[in-house]
């Protein structure tokens, strides 16, 4: 369905330097959930851009400027019910096969968004951080992360990872690239690889697993996105484009999520029930 209320960017009057609401300033409070209820690693496939601008005769472009508000009000959001690491899917290492008029406007973009943002971000209390790879990517968009890492890397409200020029294969070939050098090196042995330790060579280990994901405006794919962490992830399609969807989109996901009964393989009888 259509979403029908205000998005974020009616609310912000499409000032892209305007001033969103932030954590706590909503009409209404968050959700109250368990401690255990509230997943501590949520991942966004921010999809629907694209459509959602062309259904109402704009350009590609004008539905990642779109986004900006959306992605601000969904932090805000995550803040409010307690999430405390938030990925999202901002440029995918297959994304290069887009127009390169495309790929230009979401290069510049990105950095002038972190550029803006960085500030309201470091007062919300959010760290953010940085997965994928560096070749190819614009120097102006590692510029902008790393400054953007720096300025915030004190917070500890909620991690902010912006996966940009990033693939899951892509990541879980660079780890074993990471291991296939020390085992050259006679720093590891071939036995001492476990899951463990391979983990530790993914681009941020320290991030726990994803505990639910959420892509909108209706695909129902992962799209190379986090497949090591997404092992038992709990995961939601909903038809929302992304421009369109907000911090009560996502409260609606965390209600589901509190819901369900995540048994990582393990099984229950359940006779005469």
């Amino acid at each position: 369905m259509p979403c029908t209320r205000p998005t974020p960017m009616d609310r912000a009057g499409g000032d892209p330097n305007g001033r969103l609401t932030g954590p706590g300033e909503w009409h209404r409070q968050a959700p109250i959930f368990a401690r255990n209820e509230v997943p501590a690693h949520v991942a966004l496939v921010m999809d629907g851009n694209g459509r959602w601008a062309n259904s109402r005769g704009l350009a590609r472009t004008e539905g990642h400027r779109a986004g900006e508000y959306a992605l601000m009000d969904t932090i805000a959001g995550a803040i409010d019910a307690g999430v405390r690491y938030l990925s999202v899917y901002t440029f995918s290492t297959e994304n290069w096969k887009r127009s390169p008029a495309e790929v230009r406007f979401i290069m510049s973009y990105a950095s002038d968004v972190l550029a803006r943002r960085t500030g309201q971000l470091d007062e919300w209390g959010v760290h953010v951080r940085w997965a994928g790879r560096r070749p190819r990517l614009w120097k102006s968009v590692i510029d902008a992360l790393e400054k953007a890492e720096a300025h915030t890397h004190a917070n500890t409200t909620l991690d902010l990872v912006m996966c940009v020029n990033y693939g899951g294969r892509a990541e879980i070939v660079d780890a074993v690239r990471k291991i296939g050098h020390e085992v050259a090196a006679g720093r590891l042995r071939p036995e001492g690889i476990t899951e463990k330790s391979f983990g530790h060579r993914l681009y941020l280990p320290d991030v726990p697993d994803v505990d639910l994901m959420i892509r909108t405006s209706g695909e129902k794919r992962i799209s190379n996105y986090l497949l090591w962490q997404l092992a038992y992830s709990e995961m939601m399609f909903v038809d929302t484009p992304w421009p369109s969807f907000d911090r009560e989109a996502l409260w609606d996901c965390l209600l589901e999520y509190a819901g369900r009964d995540r048994r990582f393989g393990g099984a229950v009888d359940a006779l005469g029930s």
